[in-house]
């Protein structure tokens, strides 16, 4: 750190001269991970008491928000669904019902990921489903291996397309067994760290970027009242399924070619002999999980309950079940989460009059449905510092004034459209978000889009949310974020292949967003007027 940098600063005392800096230093070890994100995280926690932006003890109360109690209670329920294997029954009995063909195979695995990524972390997600769907993969290629003389297509099964067709001999001494089943594992591969994060997109708490957003956003305009469970769904789930079929119809362009009657038909005539062995490998790993258990229907009730109580908490066109209390705002979605994480810990894991355990090697007859240890397995503690750090430095660009300055640079900007601005936004951050983590690259953005939007007299949660939701698509390169790399780890894909799969997905996925932001989004969030919470932020900031 330079000494004269630090002396100015000191000395001059110029509030947002001394916040700018702290940012740019926060972010620079963000982008680089000279130090881990958690630890470069911390540094708004001493440098903004030494320059006198913030006292050490309102720096401190940033670092944990209602988002982190929200948090923790959604991992209190994942720890219950790793432990009990749910998320593999509900796997492996989506891919049952898709089949083993190629297309729906693929799309079975996207449809599972996609609904468990919506509750679990993207990161986790993607290594539960991972290892089953190698588990399938392994079984077609060994099949292959041993067929690789015998012509093991069906009489109806047509010549293979151009572009995926390959000369056997050429991959036998290879790791797959021709050229079309290598395309399949590709395809495969990479359908699950993308369906992982579009399934991250429906939920506030399927991402930590959803998590900082609704913090950030509810700490800036404590007025607004737009952000909650309810309207996050329904904004965002057309926004999944059509990112959904999208994504599979280009990654099934892209590595299986336009034969889809051959490759989605659930004719069973037209089977191939591998087909039928992995669809056969499937039913006996769903068999190994026997009955369902005891400890799996609980967590089962205890996922619906929470989903129910966040739905119906304020759904805004009907009254909520927290109008039955007199005092208002008290209760939010962290209130449900953590309540029913707690009962987690307290309802024993045995079948209540029950003689025999579910697991022989539970001694304890009233052990609980988790322990703590399953719990600190899965919480992500640098996310909450991080998250924590993103809120510090939020807090102290508010404090200091440097929104405000920031805001009026960019007062030129303001010829533009709404959509204009918006599109400029999305294709930043999504580039940004390739090189830089997603959770690093929105806490730097937020508080600049939200005194550009004030500054345009645009609605802040036009150029937000969409920013929000395309972070998300760091989806080129293995460092784009965890789910990549997990993928990118099994061998089956390679950094060529990530980056021509990803680009479409980007634009995909940019190209939706805006699509949403435009059509849907406008009645949902009023975004035709600049709301009387942002001109009052906005009032309240110039002062």
């Amino acid at each position: 750190m330079d000494v004269c940098v630090w002396t100015m600063l000191l000395f001059w005392g110029l509030q947002e001269a001394c916040c700018a800096y702290v940012l740019m230093v926060t972010a620079v070890y963000w982008v680089s991970e000279a130090v881990p994100l958690g630890a470069a995280a911390l540094v708004p926690a001493f440098l903004y008491p030494l320059f006198g932006v913030l006292k050490s003890s309102e720096v401190a109360a940033e670092y944990c928000k209602d988002t982190t109690l929200l948090l923790m209670g959604v991992i209190c329920l994942a720890a219950s669904i790793e432990k009990w294997n749910l998320h593999k029954r509900i796997a492996l009995r989506m891919v049952m019902i898709a089949g083993a063909k190629p297309g729906m195979l693929v799309l079975g695995f996207m449809c599972c990921t996609v609904f468990l990524s919506m509750w679990l972390s993207n990161t986790s997600t993607t290594a539960m489903v991972m290892p089953i769907a190698e588990a399938v993969l392994q079984q077609l290629i060994c099949t292959g291996l041993a067929d690789s003389h015998v012509d093991s297509e069906t009489a109806e099964v047509p010549e293979e397309d151009s572009g995926m067709s390959g000369s056997v001999t050429t991959f036998l001494d290879s790791q797959y067994p021709t050229k079309r089943d290598h395309m399949i594992c590709k395809c495969l591969s990479l359908s699950i760290t993308y369906a992982a994060t579009i399934g991250g997109l429906i939920t506030i708490t399927g991402t930590s970027t959803n998590l900082i957003f609704a913090e950030q956003f509810n700490t800036r305009y404590p007025d607004a009242k737009v952000i909650n469970f309810g309207t996050w769904f329904i904004f965002s789930f057309p926004i999944a399924i059509i990112m959904l079929v999208l994504t599979w119809l280009w990654l099934h362009f892209l590595f299986l070619g336009c034969n889809f009657r051959e490759t989605c038909s659930l004719s069973k005539k037209r089977k191939t002999r591998r087909e039928m062995l992995s669809e056969r490998r499937i039913h006996e790993e769903y068999a190994k999980l026997g009955p369902i258990s005891y400890p799996e229907v609980v967590t089962g009730v205890f996922f619906i309950l929470m989903t129910l109580l966040w739905f119906t908490r304020e759904p805004g066109f009907v009254p909520g079940w927290t109008s039955l209390f007199e005092k208002k705002g008290y209760r939010t979605d962290a209130t449900v989460s953590v309540l029913l994480g707690f009962l987690l810990f307290l309802i024993p894991a045995r079948r209540p009059f029950s003689s025999s355990s579910y697991d022989d090697s539970e001694s304890d007859p009233l052990a609980p449905m988790i322990t703590w240890k399953d719990f600190q397995r899965l919480m992500p503690w640098e996310i909450v510092i991080l998250v924590g750090g993103g809120y510090a430095l939020a807090a102290g660009c508010k404090v200091s004034g440097l929104s405000v300055w920031i805001g009026r640079q960019l007062e030129p900007m303001s010829g533009l459209p709404p959509w204009a601005v918006t599109l400029l936004a999305c294709l930043l951050v999504s580039a940004v978000t390739e090189f830089a983590s997603n959770p690093a690259t929105l806490t730097v953005f937020l508080p600049i889009l939200s005194a550009l939007s004030e500054t345009l007299h645009i609605n802040p949660l036009h150029t937000l949310i969409p920013s929000t939701m395309c972070v998300s698509f760091g989806v080129m390169l293995p460092v784009g974020n965890p789910p990549n790399a997990i993928v990118f780890s099994y061998g089956h894909v390679q950094i060529r292949d990530m980056v021509k799969a990803g680009f479409g997905v980007n634009l995909i996925g940019v190209a939706v967003v805006m699509l949403a932001i435009t059509t849907w989004g406008v009645p949902l969030f009023n975004l035709t007027e600049f709301p009387a919470w942002a001109l009052a932020r906005n009032v309240t900031g110039s002062l």
